[in-house]
C-alpha cells in the first residue's frame, strides 16, 4: 500500500501561473507527483453533472466541465491543484508542502453579493454567474391573484448553508491485478455503479476493467452520491504505480471539500383572501452552486420549484429559481435536497400571516389544507398526491402534544424565569426517484441470496430485505444473505438517494421473489405430477391445492439444480430478477415542537418534539425510528447550530473544523414522541412511501415557530437560521434597549 495526499488550493479563486514539481518528485519515499498539466497531457475526460435541469429550447445557461486537477484556474478553497503519492502517508505529506504552486488572486463571491450585475464572474466565460434559471407557473396569473388579496405577507429566508460530517471520511483505495490487468476501487460511496461509469469514462477504460466496491459505509446522506476528484485520482495513480494507493480525508478536507448542502435565498410571498384562504404563492429563490456543477447539482433547484405548496391547497404557484457559481465548495444533495428549505419558507410564512391576520395559527393551517377527497392531487408543480389525510394527521399531533393544554406550561415557565413556545410544522416531500434492479439467487439447500441495486449505508436494508424473504419464501433468517456493493456480484443498481429504497427497490424485489416463486411452482407441479396452475404456494410449501400433496421450498430449490431428468425448459436454479420505475411517493407528516428559552443567555432547550408520520407502510417499525431520530438530529443542528461560513472578504472558510462547525450532541436531542398514521400509497407493490427525512424536513420550522413564539412578547417575529443563543440573545437585547430607549 501507497499513500495519497492532495494539494489544495489557499484561495478562494486564482489563476495558476506555474507549478515547480522537481522539489517534491525529490521527496524522499515520494512515487508520483501529478498536476492539470497531466491530466492535460494524458487527455482524460472531466466529471459530468448528470442532473442537470430539463430548461426550455432556447434557455440560456452555463454548464461547464469539472477537471479533476486545476489547470488554468482554481475556484474555490480546497480546490484541487496535484496528487502526490508517496510510500507513507507522511512522506506524501511532507513532499505535499514542497509542490510549489504560483497563484495571481482574482477577487471572489458568495452568494450573497455573485449575482449583482458587476460581480466577479466564477466562469470568465459565462455572461454571469447564473448557471441556469428553472421557473414554474405563471408570473402574470400569480400576480392577478396577489392584486385581488385581502391580505399579503412576505418573508425574506436565507437557509444556511451546511454539511454533512458523516461518522466516516470520505476514502477510496485503488489496486491493480496483475493477473487479468483490471482495477479494483473500494470507495465509501452511496452508487458504485455510478462511481463506476463516470471512472472509467473519465480514465477512457471499459466499464468492465473497472469493478467498484463499497462495503460498510458509516453514512452518507447524499453527501456520497456524489462521484469525486479523489476517487479518480486513486485508479489513475495506481494504475501509472501498479501499487494499491490509498487516500482518506482529514476532517479539515472534508469539511473543505465534502460537498455541501441547502444555501438557498428565497424572498417569498403568499397571498390570502378576506377568510384566511390562500389564494395564491410566489417564490424567487437564489441557489447556491459553488464554483462546479456537481453530479446532482440541479436537483435542489428543481426541488426548490416544485417542492410547493406541501399539504396546502394553493391554487396558484409561481416559482422562479437561480442557479449561482460562487467561489466556495460545490453544493449537491442533502438528506431532503431543497425540500427542507421550501417547507420551511411554508411553514414560517403560515405562522407568520396567521400573526398579522390574528387568526389561529392552526385554524389557519387547517382551513387551508388538501382533503382526502381532493386525491389524486396534483399540484401547481406537477407533482400528484395519491394518497394522503393531512387533517387527520394535524389531529392526531395536537392531541399527542396535549396542545390545548399549553398554557399551563407556559405559567409554569414563566413562574420560573423562562420563556415557554410551541411550534408546529407540517409537512409532505416528495421520495422516490428512478428505476431500480433486484435480484435473487436460491442456492440448491434452499438459501437465499440478495443482490440489490440499492445500497445501506446505516438504514438497516440488510435486515428488512432478509425480514422480505423470510416472510415471502418462509425460508429462516440466517438463510438469507444480501450481498450488495459490489459491481461485480451484481447485473446493475443506482444506489440509494431521495427514500426509493423500499418503494422502488422493495417493489423490485417483490417482482422478483414472484419470478422465483412461479419457477418454484412449475418445478413443483412437475415433482407432484400436478397441473402448474393447481400449485399453491404458502409458508414455504407448495402445495396442490385442495389436498396434502406438497413439497418444501428446500426440496423444490434441490430439484431445479437437479443435472439429469428436468425437464429442458425448466434450465437450472430458482434465480429471479425485478425492476420497478420507482414513481413518487409522498410521505407527510406533523411536527410539534416545545422549547423553553432563558432570556438572559438566549439558550433555547427542546423539551418535546412530537411528530406523526404518514410512511405508508412499516416494514421494520425499529429501522423506522432510527430514521425518524438520526433525521431529527440533523434537523435540530440546522435549526440551531450549524452553519458552514465563508468570510465576505477572502471567502475564506471560517468553520472549517469541528472546533468551530457547530453540532447537536446527546444533550440536546430532547424527548420525542411519534405514532404513526397510514394510508398506503397505491404507487408501488409494498405500499411504502418513505421515512428518512420527516426530522429534517419537519424540524427546522416547527423548533423556529417554537422559538419565535416564546419571543413573541418582545415583539420578536423573526431570527435567521441557525437560531443559536447569541443571536437569541442579541434579538432578545435589542427589544429590551429599544424599550428602555422609548421609554
Amino acid at each position: 500500500m501507497v499513500w495519497a495526499c492532495v494539494v489544495r488550493s489557499p484561495h478562494a479563486h486564482a489563476r495558476i501561473t506555474g507549478i515547480d514539481t522537481m522539489a517534491a518528485r525529490a521527496a524522499p519515499g515520494v512515487l508520483a507527483v501529478l498536476t492539470g498539466d497531466d491530466v492535460i497531457k494524458e487527455g482524460l475526460g472531466t466529471l459530468p453533472c448528470h442532473a442537470f435541469p430539463p430548461l426550455p429550447s432556447g434557455s440560456p445557461f452555463y454548464r461547464p466541465a469539472h477537471i479533476i486537477l486545476a489547470t488554468d484556474k482554481v475556484r474555490h478553497v480546497g480546490d484541487r491543484v496535484g496528487l502526490v503519492v508517496a510510500e507513507t502517508l507522511a512522506q506524501a505529506k511532507n513532499a505535499a508542502e514542497l509542490l510549489t504552486v504560483d497563484y495571481e488572486p482574482l477577487p471572489a463571491v458568495t452568494l450573497a453579493d455573485a449575482l449583482q450585475p458587476d460581480a466577479p464572474r466564477v466562469w470568465e466565460e459565462s455572461a454571469s454567474n447564473i448557471s441556469f434559471t428553472v421557473e414554474r407557473g405563471t408570473a402574470a396569473t400569480t400576480a392577478e391573484q396577489f392584486e385581488r388579496a385581502a391580505h399579503v405577507t412576505s418573508l425574506t429566508i436565507t437557509y444556511p448553508r451546511v454539511t454533512a460530517n458523516t461518522i466516516e471520511p470520505r476514502s477510496a483505495v485503488a489496486y491493480h491485478d496483475p493477473a487479468n490487468g483490471r482495477m479494483t476501487l473500494c470507495t465509501s460511496t452511496q452508487s458504485p455503479f455510478l462511481v463506476r461509469q463516470t471512472i472509467a469514462n473519465v480514465l477512457h477504460m471499459p466499464e468492465p476493467s473497472l469493478r467498484v466496491i463499497a462495503v460498510d459505509v458509516g453514512g452518507a446522506f447524499g453527501m456520497k452520491s456524489q462521484v469525486y476528484p479523489e476517487e479518480v485520482l486513486v485508479v489513475w495513480a495506481a494504475a501509472k504505480l501498479k501499487r494499491p494507493v490509498k487516500w482518506t480525508g482529514e476532517r479539515s478536507e472534508c469539511l473543505t471539500c465534502d460537498t455541501h448542502g441547502r444555501h438557498q435565498i428565497a424572498r417569498s410571498a403568499m397571498a390570502f383572501d378576506d377568510g384566511g384562504r390562500v389564494l395564491a404563492f410566489r417564490t424567487s429563490v437564489d441557489v447556491d452552486l459553488g464554483a462546479y456543477l456537481g453530479n446532482s447539482a440541479g436537483t435542489s433547484s428543481i426541488n426548490a420549484a416544485v417542492s410547493y405548496p406541501g399539504t396546502y391547497d394553493i391554487p396558484v404557484i409561481h416559482a422562479l429559481v437561480r442557479g449561482a457559481f460562487t467561489n466556495t465548495c460545490s453544493t449537491g444533495p442533502y438528506r431532503g435536497s431543497g425540500k427542507p428549505e421550501a417547507t420551511f419558507v411554508m411553514e414560517r410564512l403560515l405562522d407568520k400571516a396567521a400573526r398579522e391576520m390574528r387568526i389561529d395559527p392552526i385554524a389557519l393551517r387547517r382551513r387551508n389544507l388538501i382533503r382526502p377527497t381532493a386525491m389524486p392531487y396534483k399540484t401547481p408543480g406537477g407533482n400528484v398526491y395519491d394518497t394522503g389525510d393531512f387533517e387527520h394527521i394535524l389531529d392526531r399531533a395536537l392531541r399527542l402534544s396535549r396542545w390545548d393544554s399549553f398554557a399551563e406550561r407556559r405559567s409554569e415557565s414563566m413562574r420560573q424565569g423562562r420563556l415557554r413556545g410551541i411550534g408546529i410544522a407540517m409537512h409532505c416531500q416528495r421520495a422516490g426517484s428512478q428505476s431500480e434492479r433486484m435480484e435473487i439467487r436460491v442456492t440448491p439447500d434452499g438459501g437465499v441470496s440478495v443482490y440489490p441495486g440499492t445500497l445501506s449505508t446505516g438504514q438497516g436494508h440488510e435486515t428488512m430485505f432478509a425480514q422480505m424473504m423470510h416472510e415471502w419464501f418462509g425460508v429462516p433468517l440466517d438463510a438469507v444473505h444480501v450481498k450488495q456493493g459490489d459491481t461485480d456480484s451484481t447485473l446493475f443498481g443506482r444506489g440509494t438517494f431521495a427514500q426509493r429504497s423500499m418503494s422502488a427497490g422493495g417493489s423490485a424485489l417483490k417482482l422478483a421473489s414472484d419470478e422465483v416463486i412461479q419457477k418454484g411452482k412449475r418445478v413443483s407441479a412437475w415433482l407432484l405430477e400436478a397441473a402448474e396452475a393447481d400449485i399453491e404456494f404458502e409458508r414455504g410449501e407448495f402445495r396442490v391445492k385442495g389436498t396434502d400433496q406438497l413439497v418444501n421450498f428446500k426440496e423444490v430449490a434441490k430439484t431445479s439444480y437437479q443435472g439429469i431428468g428436468l425437464p429442458e425448459e425448466f434450465g437450472v436454479g430458482l434465480s429471479g430478477s425485478g425492476a420497478h420505475p420507482g414513481p413518487n411517493t409522498f410521505p407527510n407528516g406533523c411536527m410539534i415542537c416545545e422549547v423553553e428559552v432563558d432570556p438572559d443567555s438566549g439558550t433555547a432547550e427542546l423539551l418535546n418534539i412530537y411528530a406523526v408520520d404518514d410512511v405508508g407502510v412499516i416494514v421494520n417499525p425499529l429501522t423506522l425510528e432510527g430514521q425518524l431520530h438520526g433525521s431529527l438530529a440533523q434537523g435540530i443542528g440546522e435549526a440551531l447550530f450549524e452553519q458552514m461560513i465563508y468570510s465576505q472578504d477572502s471567502v475564506q472558510l471560517v468553520t472549517g473544523s469541528f472546533m468551530d462547525y457547530g453540532m447537536p450532541r446527546a444533550e440536546h436531542i430532547p424527548n420525542v414522541a411519534s405514532e404513526y398514521a397510514l394510508v398506503p400509497t397505491k404507487t408501488n407493490l409494498l405500499g411504502v412511501k418513505g421515512g428518512s427525512e420527516a426530522g429534517n424536513v419537519g424540524a427546522p420550522p416547527a423548533i423556529m415557530n417554537a422559538i419565535l413564539d416564546a419571543l413573541s412578547g418582545f415583539g420578536i417575529d423573526d431570527m435567521p437560521l441557525p437560531a443559536t443563543a447569541e443571536r437569541i440573545w442579541q434579538a432578545i437585547r435589542s427589544q429590551r434597549m429599544g424599550c428602555t430607549a422609548k421609554a
